[in-house]
C-alpha cells in the first residue's frame, strides 16, 4: 500500500521545493512537487523527479569501507561502523599530536545546503580539533562579497512579482534549468506586455519567450553595462534625486562608464551596438523593471566589477519602491540564524585555506602540511580547478582521506575510508531557501539505505569517540531540528516549529507583505545607503581587464537539467561533451 510522505529539497538551487514523495514498501516511487509553497505549485525539476534512482543506484556506498590496494583505483573491503569511527579517531588525535591541528583540513561545499548538514555539528569538530578552516569560494563569493558592500545583502524582488515589471533582464543566468519556478512567472509577465531581454552567451531562451537575446562573449559583461551607464548619463535618464537620497560613490562608477561609448563596448562584448541601446532605452523607459542577476556573470576576470555595474543599474534608474522594481540575485540575507545558539560557542581562528586552490595545497610546502584531508558535500576531483595537481595530492600515500558519500565518486576512489551518508530523503534538515522566501522542514521519507549515516550521526559519533562532553554530539536529528528552528529569525518574527519539524515549509514576509525594496525591506549596509563602488572593488573600482591572448578560448560551464555540478553524475554521464564554434573546432583538428 503506497503512502505519500512530505518533505523539503535541499539541493542547491533557488526554489527550495516542497516534495511530495510516493513510498510503498518502504520504497520510494515517485517524487512530486508539493502545493505547500508558494512557488512549486505541484512541479518540480526532473533532476529531483528521479533523485531516487540515486537511493538505489549500483554505486550507492551501503558500507563503511577501507582501502584495498593503491589509492585512485577503487579498490574496497567492508568494515563496520565502529571499526571505522575509532580509525578516524585515532588517526585524526595522532596527526593533531604530531603536526598540530591544522594539519587536519575539512572539505566541503554545497552537496547539500542544509542548516544542519553543513556548519553545525561538523563545525563544533573540526573547531574543537583546531583544524585548519576552508575558505569555501569555488562559488558566489564575488557576487556575495560585491552585493554586501553595495546593498547589505538586502532581499531582492520575490518570484511571485516578478509579473508586475514590464522591462525583465535575466543577465547571467538560466532559470529553466537552475530556477525553474521563475519560468511561469516570466510567462506571465510576458503576456501581460512584459519586455523580456536576456544576456547570456549562450542561447537559453526561443524567440517566442524573450525580446531579446544578447549573446555577449564570456567576461565582458562589464563594458556592457558600463556603456549602458555611460548612455543613461549622457541622455540625462539617472535619477539624480534618488541618488541624492539614497546612494553614494555615484562619481567613481560613472568616471569608468565614460569611458565605455556604445560603439567600442559592442566590439569588447561581441553584439550589435544598436542592441545594447534598445536594452538601455528598454530599462529607463519600463516602470517596473528589474534584473535577474545570476552568477554567470562573476566567473572572470572582470566579475566582481561586472556584479557591482549589473546591481547599480536599478538604483541610478530609480526603479526601486514598486512590486516587480529592483534586482533578485540572493535572497540569502533575508533570514538571520546563530548556529552557536544550536551546537554551543565556536571558538575556531586557525589559518583559512583557500577551497579552489586545493591542488597547490595538497602538493605544496605549507607548515604544517595538509596530513588529514575530510571529504563530505563535496567531490573536489571533479570540481575543484587544476584537476591534475588535485589528483596527484588525492594519491599521496601519507595523506590520511575520509569521504562521507552516497555513492563512489571520483574523489571517493582515493580514500582510505569512505563512509556511507545518507541522501536528504533519509534524514531530518533545515532548509532555508535564497531565492524562494521560504524555510522548509526536512524529514526522511524512507529509512536509510544500508548503514547510510547522515552527517549530524557522524560528526556526534566522532566528538563521543574524541571523548569531548559537548551537549551537541549527544543530541539526535530531531533534537537538533528543533533547536535549529528555533534559532531562525525571520523577518516577520513568529513561524510555527511543528510544521517544520513535520517536513512542511513555511513562506514568510515583511512586515506581512513580499518584500519591495526601499518600502519594507532596506539595504543592510552601516550608513542604510547603496554603496554604488563598494571598497571590496579595491583601488581601481570598475577597472576592465581584457582576455589574456594566451587563453584564446574561454570555457562556459552552464546549469545543467541532468546534474548539480557533479551530483547526479552516476545515472547522467557516459560522456562529457563540449560545444565549440565550428571556426575554433576547425583550427584545432
Amino acid at each position: 500500500m503506497s503512502e505519500l510522505r512530505r518533505t523539503t529539497c535541499v539541493l542547491d538551487c533557488p526554489d527550495t521545493c516542497h516534495l511530495e514523495v510516493e513510498v510503498e514498501d518502504g520504497r520510494i516511487q515517485k517524487i512530486g512537487g508539493g502545493r505547500d509553497h508558494p512557488d512549486t505549485a505541484g512541479f518540480i525539476c526532473a533532476k529531483v523527479a528521479q533523485f531516487h534512482r540515486r537511493l538505489y543506484h549500483r554505486q550507492r556506498v551501503l558500507h563503511p569501507l577501507r582501502r584495498v590496494g593503491p589509492k585512485g583505483e577503487g579498490g574496497f573491503e567492508r568494515i563496520g561502523w565502529g571499526e571505522a569511527i575509532e580509525t578516524i579517531a585515532e588517526n585524526l588525535q595522532a596527526i593533531r599530536e604530531r603536526w598540530g591541528g591544522e594539519a587536519i583540513l575539512p572539505f566541503h561545499y554545497g552537496g547539500s545546503n542544509g542548516v544542519l548538514s553543513d556548519g553545525l555539528l561538523d563545525a563544533l569538530f573540526f573547531s574543537k580539533l583546531g583544524a585548519t578552516r576552508l575558505a569555501k569560494t569555488i562559488c558566489a563569493v564575488p557576487a556575495t562579497e560585491v552585493a554586501t558592500g553595495m546593498y547589505g545583502k538586502m532581499p531582492g524582488v520575490a518570484f511571485e512579482d516578478f509579473v508586475h515589471a514590464r522591462a525583465i533582464v535575466i543577465w547571467g543566468a538560466n532559470p529553466k534549468t537552475s530556477n525553474i519556478h521563475l519560468v511561469p512567472y516570466l510567462k506571465q509577465a510576458k503576456r501581460a506586455g512584459a519586455f523580456l531581454a536576456a544576456v547570456d552567451p549562450r542561447r537559453n531562451f526561443s524567440d517566442d519567450e524573450i525580446d531579446l537575446h544578447l549573446p555577449v562573449l564570456p567576461g565582458q559583461d562589464l563594458p556592457l553595462a558600463l556603456a549602458m551607464i555611460a548612455y543613461w548619463e549622457r541622455t540625462d535618464r539617472l535619477h539624480r534625486d534618488f541618488l541624492r537620497r539614497h546612494a553614494s560613490g555615484l562619481e567613481p562608477l560613472l568616471q569608468r562608464a565614460r569611458e565605455w561609448p556604445l560603439e567600442r563596448a559592442a566590439r569588447a562584448a561581441g553584439v550589435e551596438a544598436s542592441a545594447i541601446q534598445r536594452l538601455a532605452d528598454l530599462l529607463a523607459g519600463s516602470d517596473p523593471a528589474l534584473i535577474r542577476c545570476g552568477w554567470g556573470i562573476e566567473r572572470n576576470r572582470n566579475g566582481a566589477q561586472a556584479i557591482a555595474a549589473v546591481l547599480a543599474i536599478p538604483a541610478l534608474l530609480g526603479k526601486f519602491g514598486v512590486k516587480g522594481g529592483g534586482y533578485t540575485l540572493s535572497n540569502s540575507g533575508a533570514v538571520g540564524f546563530d548556529p552557536e545558539a544550536v551546537v554551543g560557542r565556536l571558538e575556531w581562528r586557525t589559518r583559512r585555506l583557500n577551497m579552489t586552490q586545493l591542488g597547490r595545497l595538497l602538493n605544496g610546502d605549507l607548515d604544517p602540511p595538509i596530513k588529514a584531508l575530510f571529504v563530505y558535500n563535496a567531490n573536489p576531483a571533479a570540481t575543484v580547478p587544476d584537476q591534475n595537481a588535485v589528483l596527484r595530492g588525492l594519491a599521496r600515500e601519507d595523506l590520511f582521506t575520509v569521504v562521507h558519500e552516497q555513492v563512489l565518486t571520483d574523489t571517493a576512489r582515493f580514500a582510505d575510508l569512505v563512509l556511507p551518508a545518507t541522501t536528504f530523503l533519509e534524514a531530518h534538515d533545515l532548509r532555508v531557501g535564497y531565492g524562494s522566501y521560504v524555510v522548509g522542514g526536512v524529514r526522511p521519507v524512507v529509512e536509510p539505505s544500508g548503514e547510510a549515516w547522515s552527517n549530524m550521526a557522524l560528526f556526534a559519533a566522532l566528538g563521543r569517540a574524541m571523548g569531548w562532553d559537548d551537549e551537541a554530539f549527544s543530541l539526535d536529528e530531531v533534537a537538533l531540528l528543533r533547536r535549529a528552528v528555533a534559532a531562525l529569525e525571520l523577518p516577520d518574527g513568529a513561524h510555527d516549529p511543528g510544521k517544520l519539524v513535520q517536513g512542511g515549509t513555511l513562506g514568510y514576509g515583511f512586515c506581512g507583505e513580499r518584500p519591495i525594496s526601499f518600502v519594507n525591506s532596506f539595504p543592510r549596509t552601516a550608513d542604510g545607503k547603496v554603496h554604488l563602488t563598494p571598497g571590496v572593488l579595491g583601488p581601481e573600482p570598475y577597472r576592465y581587464r581584457p582576455p589574456d591572448e594566451g587563453y584564446p578560448l574561454a570555457l562556459v560551464s552552464p546549469a545543467s537539467g541532468r546534474l548539480i555540478t557533479s551530483t547526479l553524475g552516476e545515472t547522467n554521464l557516459d560522456l562529457l561533451e563540449v560545444t565549440l564554434h565550428p571556426r575554433d573546432a576547425m583550427e584545432r583538428g
